[in-house]
């Protein structure tokens, strides 16, 4: 159930961009208490972000809503050979997000000026009356400059990922991407391909979002799970904010006026955006109020506010007030000595306005509430009220001697994109650690405040805040609905996805015994194709790690870590083989966002423990999945190999579905050594013998194997070309598609986020199908397959067809060579394509259509349950 939108960050999810109040956006909610052992608890408990399945057949506007969170789909096709064929793979254990905390405010709210707060904006010291000129404000400062450049815009849905907090677990990368660079096309047009033949790329990324929304808003899905849904859309729509939103300023406010490829300036994307969103945020607020809360009352889970509580219960919360949360609220006054403070980015606060009893004069003052405590407290079992009611009930405790007249809720969101420049002397780690001080303090890109707010209120808010009229969001309460993620961890299983437990992958599971498996022996008779969530991930990836840093026949290992969870077994073995004694190669992405300060603490802790740590190539993201194992078998080295599409997260590979090949292939394992060669040392290498390796070869790669496609067709041979990815924007790749569809070849793409390519337009793209999934797992895998004349070619990765992924990233593609391994894949794309599959069609306007009820209104197959069934009948089990 993460949908995220890139690479989810963001089933997102993984250290979250936002505050620490809120929870992750990933991934179904974990095992989450709400409730203490005698007495409400106040400390955030750790949920992680569910996934839901399908709802009825029912069409999206093009201009909708970004996913984002985390993996959601749903679908499946009925004729897809033998189900138990279908996914090869190993499972599981998947934290989703990141575990870093982009939005705490250490020091924001003492007064001292941040840093970079001050500029060409700052607030000249000046009065701001409340009510009749009572309330003054001085001296505050302002913070609004730089916004910074979005990834170019073209249509398509966007999935998800990512930013989450402390109190809900890591959201599946919701990276269906939202990527901040903004490239013109430079791709050759051609003559012949008609103009506007893309869609716009936010407006995709909306309508991504919004199928996260329809999840929520289905009654078929599980009604905690539907909880779920409700907090990865608004989680999501933060990090589109935080990121594309705030791009599209800065290209504004910087006069970079560059038309995106679906021929939009950015002004018209933004002002798309401000309506789309708006629109969106009222819908899923009403899903909220009016259908999914009625709903948990109606199973005994009552989500009330202050007044709607007993005495009884009050005072229950009064005495826990008093306990647990006074100590640690900060009222911050506004008046000549005090400026008006800093706003953390999606802090939830109370504005409140006190009236001097003595002088009768009126004054603002705000309130945050603290993001480590529980959003929504138990005032008696099953009965639950959020903490910002709690507080505003003890105002008075706050401002003792004054009269309260007014509190408000309001939530900014703040520009939290990064912008390290590299250059081959700095100290990449040091400078990314201030920009990440700097990143805290970003621009304001959007304020939510309840409707009800005083217009007095919300007119110091924009002014202070210095946001447009545009950029003001009036909602019902509650804001932020990430909150209920810890609804979502409720112990209810009759009101959440039927449980699942990965097994161990079946080639692996014939070499356990009484002794751990011998993942080498394993290797030595057999390629070994992973799928996980429904192969453990534990038993498979990380089982391989720890037996390497365990033998004492392994020479060395190489590893990149992109995003890992806080307590990894993966870091953890790499220390113990450092410790050891063995070489150990680590590339960490350090720029791996809303991750990065979780990935210099772990680079620190691998340098202390002897292993070799590097950051990659200057100017490129390191997101290729690689795993390189050099072993000594006689007098021979062996090398072991695992090329992967996920993470190497033990807790989000519970959530998001990926693909891996484990391998003792020796073609495999001597592209592994050149390319980990090239990026800790120095090399020119680009020539590969099973790989395709970003930025130089793949996209060249990718177009040479779809015009071999028309080729074989035109000679009369079985051509066909299929993908599977979370973002599909490159306009080389897509033009490409284009003149394949042209040529008469059977193109499917299988998107879960992002598209910028318009399907089913008479005499460009009539034989192209673009499918989207979403439901309980993130759909995360980058499959790319090729009928070749009646021989597949099959290749999976790390690459998204976005440009990043193919111009400023590291990424790899693996060829698979096992003819079962191929068949495999190839049915997988097959059945998700399917009509028969539940699943969204996107349309050549742009419009997304939701197909979950065949004519007869039975119930299409869902691809995800139907991989769960395989894995159950081939562990001989239907009980887990």
């Amino acid at each position: 159930m993460q949908q995220s939108s890139g690479e989810p960050a963001p089933y997102p999810h993984e250290s979250s961009a936002h505050d620490q109040s809120r929870p992750q956006a990933r991934g179904t909610a974990e095992e989450t208490s709400m409730r203490g052992t005698d007495g409400p608890s106040v400390r955030n408990a750790r949920g992680a972000r569910g996934k839901s399945g399908a709802q009825p057949a029912r069409k999206t506007d093009p201009n909708t809503a970004p996913d984002t969170s985390t993996g959601i789909g749903t679908g499946i096709d009925t004729d897809i050979g033998t189900a138990t064929d279908i996914g090869t793979g190993t499972g599981i254990d998947a934290d989703t997000g990141t575990e870093t905390d982009a939005g705490t405010e250490t020091g924001a709210e003492t007064g001292a000026t941040p840093p970079g707060a001050a500029g060409p904006h700052a607030i000249t010291p000046h009065a701001v009356p409340l009510t009749e000129g009572a309330l003054a404000i001085h001296g505050t400062r302002d913070t609004d400059h730089d916004g910074r450049p979005a990834s170019q815009p073209t249509i398509g849905s966007i999935a998800a990922h990512r930013p989450h907090a402390v109190g809900v677990p890591p959201v599946p990368e919701l990276e269906p991407d939202i990527d901040a660079d903004l490239d013109a096309y430079e791709a050759q047009d051609g003559d012949e391909l008609p103009q506007g033949r893309f869609l716009d790329r936010e407006r995709s990324w909306l309508a991504f979002n919004e199928r996260v929304l329809e999840l929520a808003e289905d009654p078929a899905t599980p009604l905690l799970e539907r909880a779920n849904f409700l907090a990865i859309f608004a989680s999501n729509l933060d990090e589109f904010f935080m990121v594309r939103v705030a791009g599209l300023k800065r290209r504004i406010h910087t006069g970079v006026a560059t038309r995106s490829a679906s021929g939009l300036q950015p002004r018209e994307v933004l002002e798309l955006i401000w309506h789309r969103t708006r629109e969106l945020m009222a819908r899923h607020a009403a899903c909220y109020q009016t259908d999914v809360g009625p709903a948990l009352a109606d199973e005994g889970i009552h989500l009330v506010r202050w007044r709607e509580l007993t005495e009884k219960e009050q005072e229950r919360l009064t005495a826990l007030f008093k306990q647990q949360i006074f100590p640690v609220l900060t009222p911050l006054a506004v008046d000549p000595a005090h400026p008006f403070p800093y706003i953390s980015g999606l802090s939830l606060n109370l504005a409140v306005v006190v009236r001097n009893p003595i002088s009768g004069h009126d004054h603002f003052a705000r309130v945050k509430v603290p993001p480590l405590l529980n959003r929504f407290l138990e005032a008696s079992p099953q009965r639950y009220v959020p903490l910002e009611d709690v507080i505003a009930a003890h105002l008075e405790d706050l401002f003792p001697g004054m009269d309260v007249l007014a509190h408000h809720m309001f939530r900014v969101t703040r520009n939290e994109d990064l912008e390290v420049e590299e250059d081959d002397t700095e100290n990449l780690l040091q400078a990314l650690e201030k920009e990440l001080m700097r990143r805290r303090f970003g621009p304001p890109v959007r304020l939510e405040v309840e409707e009800t707010i005083a217009p007095y209120v919300r007119d110091l808010l924009v002014r202070e805040l210095k946001v447009s009229e545009a950029e003001v969001y009036p909602l019902p309460g509650p804001l932020d609905l990430t909150g209920l993620f810890g609804i979502g961890a409720l112990d209810r299983p009759e009101l959440k996805y039927r449980k699942f437990v990965a097994g161990t992958h079946r080639d692996l599971a014939e070499v356990e015994s009484a002794s751990a498996p011998d993942i080498f022996a394993a290797l030595r008779e057999r390629d070994v194709l992973l799928h996980h969530p429904y192969d453990s991930f534990s038993t498979s990836v990380q089982a391989f790690l720890e037996q390497a840093a365990g033998d004492p026949d392994v020479l060395a290992i190489k590893q990149t870590l992109y995003r890992t969870s806080g307590d990894s077994p993966i870091v953890d073995a790499l220390i113990d083989a450092a410790e050891a004694g063995k070489q150990v190669l680590v590339l960490v992405e350090l720029k791996a966002r809303f991750d990065e300060q979780a990935n210099i603490k772990w680079a620190r802790k691998l340098e202390e423990a002897g292993c070799h740590v590097v950051y990659g190539l200057v100017g490129l993201k390191t997101h290729c999945k690689l795993s390189l194992v050099v072993r000594q078998e006689g007098e021979a080295l062996v090398r072991y190999s695992h090329v992967g599409t996920g993470n190497y997260h033990p807790k989000t590979a519970r959530l998001y579905e990926d693909l891996g090949l484990l391998t003792a292939n020796t073609d495999v394992g001597a592209d592994l050594s050149d390319l980990f060669n090239r990026l800790s040392g120095y090399s020119l290498i680009e020539d590969y013998r099973r790989l395709l390796v970003a930025p130089k070869s793949l996209r060249d790669g990718l177009i040479k194997r779809i015009a071999k496609e028309v080729a074989n067709h035109r000679a009369g041979r079985p051509a066909y070309v299929r993908i599977k990815v979370n973002s599909m924007v490159d306009e080389a790749i897509i033009d490409a598609l284009y003149r394949a569809s042209r040529a008469g070849v059977t193109v499917d793409v299988w998107v879960r986020g992002i598209c910028a390519l318009r399907p089913g337009v008479a005499g460009l793209s009539e034989n192209i199908r673009v499918r989207s999934v979403l439901g309980r797992f993130l759909e995360h895998s980058r499959v790319f397959i090729f009928g070749n004349g009646g021989e597949p070619e099959v290749w999976l990765g790390s690459a998204d067809m976005m440009h990043r992924n193919l111009d400023r990233r590291i990424e790899a593609l693996v060829s698979i060579i096992d003819p079962a391994h191929r068949a495999s894949l190839d049915r997988l794309l097959e059945t998700g394509t399917k009509d028969s599959t539940a699943s969204w069609h996107l349309g050549p306007s742009g419009d997304w259509t939701r197909h979950a009820v065949d004519a007869d209104d039975r119930s299409l197959r869902n691809v995800q349950e139907m991989l769960i069934d395989a894995r159950r009948r081939r562990r001989g089990s239907t009980a887990t």
